[in-house]
């Protein structure tokens, strides 16, 4: 992981500006992730829905809600629930 400091730029500032673009950039590729995520979920209950399944497949959403908290922690399960929550809707 690459971080900026201030001797590396020049000033806090300068620091602060580059590292607030990096951010930028990282959101850009986080939300392009996450529509990627919900066309990928769509095809997915699509393809259930069509076979006689049912939309939801809990035990999988636990799965994802325990990958989430061991790899962030609590707050990783309030993001998987709303990466959930987007990507099939409220249960």
């Amino acid at each position: 992981m690459t971080t900026t400091t201030p001797e590396a730029t020049g000033t806090p500032e300068a620091a602060i500006a580059d590292a607030r673009e990096r951010i930028d950039a990282l959101d850009d590729r986080i939300i392009g992730l996450i529509q990627e995520r919900m066309a990928v979920s769509a095809v997915v209950q699509q393809t259930r829905i069509a076979s006689g399944g049912r939309r939801v497949h809990l035990s999988r959403e636990m799965e994802i809600l325990g990958r989430y908290r061991d790899a962030l922690g609590k707050p990783g399960t309030g993001l998987a629930m709303t990466l959930l929550e987007l990507c099939r809707g409220r249960i």
